[in-house]
């Protein structure tokens, strides 16, 4: 805001404002204020959409229990799928897909531990376990390749696999990403089979469906042993 400005000079010549200016003063700080607040209920100002979420009531510490790590490979934990929850699902979500990366193995390109296509929009949540049995996850989802393809680490192929870094190696990065698609079969949307790998599968997520990926919520948790 540009304002015409009248002086007055007192005795000491230095500039003193009118009294129409400290209106005008006034008054600007009052509209900043108000916008400040949320007063203006037009375009200057209003309310975004709420966030769409991802999280784990297993993971809160921000780590992995001995219960979610990997029992192979030098590992000795329980393998179970920690609980997943989310929420504020983008409107017009037909299906989720779940992917989690290790960003941090010594591969060149990651590792792929968990991942399930085809979530309903209508699910809120994937329980503890989910990622160990086929019967546990909200139809019509499936669990999809990972990393631990045919090694029967996992005991069934396209489960969960929990994290085993390599010891001695600094705190892996695990990354839990929930894509929430306008679409509700991820495979006949992208052309490719339910046996693909998560990589196939994330570029299909991230690029490939364009428009029809609404959103994505994330979390990361770290594993050193």
């Amino acid at each position: 805001m540009i304002l015409a400005v009248n002086r007055r000079f007192g005795p000491d010549a230095t500039p003193k404002p009118t009294a129409n200016l400290v209106r005008r003063l006034a008054a600007s700080a009052a509209v900043a204020a108000a916008l400040s607040l949320g007063s203006f209920s037009g375009d200057e100002a209003h309310a975004g959409e709420p966030k769409f979420t991802l999280s784990s009531p297993d993971l809160a510490s921000g780590t992995f229990d001995s219960k979610f790590i990997l029992n192979g490979f030098g590992c000795t934990g329980s393998n179970v799928s920690p609980t997943l929850r989310w929420s504020n699902v983008p409107a017009g979500t037909k299906s989720l897909a779940l992917q989690v990366l290790d960003l941090d193995a010594p591969t060149g390109s990651g590792f792929w531990h968990w991942a399930v296509y085809n979530i309903p929009a209508t699910a809120t949540e994937l329980p503890q376990g989910a990622g160990n049995s086929s019967n546990a996850l909200p139809a019509p989802a499936f669990g999809g390749a990972n990393d631990f393809l045919d090694t029967g680490a996992t005991v069934v192929n396209g489960n969960y696999g929990g994290p085993c870094p390599p010891t001695a190696d600094k705190p892996h990065r695990y990354v839990f990403t929930l894509y929430a698609l306008a679409v509700a079969d991820v495979e006949a949307a992208g052309g490719i089979p339910k046996t693909g790998t998560p990589a196939l599968h994330s570029f299909i997520l991230n690029k490939a469906l364009g428009g029809k990926l609404l959103g994505k919520a994330s979390f990361t948790a770290r594993y050193q042993r």
